[in-house]
């Protein structure tokens, strides 16, 4: 694949791309330093710049970490169309097409997809003693509580966030909504009760889970997850209308030469073949994203309809941010 890679790069057709790179690449992780999105960057920085020491000649690939919903995207699409800027975002890159009425930039126009990156389940979580044994009873305490129940997300357009209007539609009833800034502080409001439920990817409440610390009903991917066996999905257990993922993806400026998307591409996919970096997803609970998935066609495909998909579950809920 590197030997395939290096010549992709030798045979490209333009000056510019004939020589791609010259200098560092910077990924702009979507999300606050730390968080997850900041988490997965680096780990997929470190991966490419290992795989691809050969075909670009030592050339690194660093992170520049930019909180705020739009801030990141933003940065991203403004950047110089040439292979040395990109980004990494999530979900709610997609969500936000319709979470903001007003965006300077452009979901699915100002951005050149890469591929996807990778996948993570969301867990189904609730404050220690609530009153559910499974799924069923946990979906019917939020329809019986209704808005008597705190329902916490990690703030509007987080994965936290658009798997708890999920649940919320498929329990029929509307629960007090509490925005955190970020998922630890909710979390540690759950644990001390303050916090009745919640609906947060396993690479954050994987801990917890395994210490009781809260309890946890289900997991929202299409298979139970690694590590938490003895949770079903949601799917098995009776609510496939709350299956999702949160993944990540990567992008280039709209405008970057399509023989320098092709050449980033093979180099992502490379990278996610890479073992130290399987291991720790591994260990956030989470999968590389493989074969098709990390393709440029499967990418820009897959964004349009995630848009589609958010949009109505958004306008329902009247869950915009501005």
């Amino acid at each position: 694949m590197r030997l395939a890679l290096l010549a992709l790069l030798l045979l490209m057709g333009t000056a510019q791309a004939q020589n791609f790179p010259t200098r560092p690449i910077t990924i702009i992780a979507a999300g606050a330093a730390g968080g997850p999105t900041d988490t997965i960057t680096r780990i997929v920085a470190d991966a490419m710049t290992r795989s691809m020491a050969q075909a670009w000649g030592g050339q690194s690939v660093v992170v520049e970490s930019i909180g705020g919903a739009t801030v990141g995207p933003q940065r991203g699409a403004q950047a110089r169309p040439d292979g040395y800027t990109l980004l990494i975002n999530n979900i709610g890159f997609a969500a936000s097409a319709t979470l903001y009425r007003k965006l300077p930039y452009s979901v699915l126009e100002s951005f050149a997809p890469l591929g996807l990156v990778s996948d993570a389940a969301m867990t189904l979580i609730a404050k220690p003693g609530f009153p559910a044994t499974d799924l069923r009873g946990y979906v019917a305490a939020l329809r019986e509580g209704g808005d008597r129940l705190n329902l916490a997300h990690a703030g509007l357009g987080s994965a936290a966030h658009l798997c708890g209007m999920l649940l919320q539609q498929a329990a029929g009833a509307q629960a007090t909504t509490i925005a955190f800034r970020g998922t630890a502080p909710a979390i540690a409001e759950m644990m001390a009760g303050r916090i009745d439920i919640m609906c947060d990817q396993a690479t954050n409440t994987l801990p917890f889970i395994r210490d009781n610390r809260v309890a946890a009903y289900g997991v929202s991917s299409p298979a139970r997850v690694a590590g938490l066996e003895q949770l079903p999905t949601t799917a098995e257990g009776g609510f496939p209308g709350i299956a999702m993922s949160t993944w990540h993806a990567m992008y280039a400026p709209a405008g970057t030469p399509e023989a320098v998307q092709e050449a980033l591409s093979a180099a992502l996919r490379e990278a996610l073949k890479d073992e130290k970096l399987r291991q720790r997803f591994a260990d956030l609970a989470t999968e590389p994203a493989t074969g098709e998935r990390a393709t440029i066609a499967f990418h820009r495909g897959f964004l349009a309809e995630e848009v589609e998909r958010w949009r109505p579950v958004i306008q329902a809920a009247g869950a915009f941010a501005d």
